[in-house]
């Protein structure tokens, strides 16, 4: 069975708040896609920036491929997003607002080609997070109710 790849970035679901979402292509050299595909890739402190029209991936983080050679780059370089123009002038005019930025959600194939999700996200203040997180408690304590009563049954 073949396992589907999927590198999410859970911080910034916690640190933002998710407004709009594209799927993006990714410029990547041979041996970062195989460590992509191994799951060797990590989100974390990643953030994306528009220079020169053209979308960049900052600070992302892709492990070396163990049997690269040459062929292996900086493991924290910064990578080109393949989007069309008017999706990056969009997301210009979004970002430019107070309080946007844009943040790397997921890396994830489709089909045999790497696919980014970027948010457009706005940053979440303390008491939202304390919300969020006691929203999370109150669901799975519902859950685990509803599970209990099920059993009874």
């Amino acid at each position: 069975m073949k396992q589907k790849t999927e590198i999410t970035n859970k911080k910034a679901f916690h640190d933002y708040f998710v407004e709009d979402t594209l799927e993006v292509g990714i410029n990547l050299i041979g041996c970062e896609v195989k460590s992509i595909r191994q799951g060797a890739c990590n989100l974390t402190d990643s953030f994306c920036r528009i220079e020169n029209g053209q979308l960049l991936l900052v600070n992302c983080y892709v492990k070396n491929y163990d049997k690269g050679s040459f062929s292996n780059t900086e493991s924290r370089r910064t990578r080109r997003l393949l989007a069309h123009k008017t999706e990056i002038l969009r997301l210009r005019a979004k970002s430019v607002e107070k309080g946007f930025t844009l943040v790397p959600l997921k890396i994830y194939f489709s089909g045999s080609l790497v696919k980014v999700q970027v948010g457009l996200c706005k940053g979440k203040k303390l008491y939202d997070k304390k919300r969020s997180i006691m929203e999370k408690d109150v669901a799975r304590d519902v859950q685990k109710e509803i599970k209990r009563y099920e059993e009874r049954r």
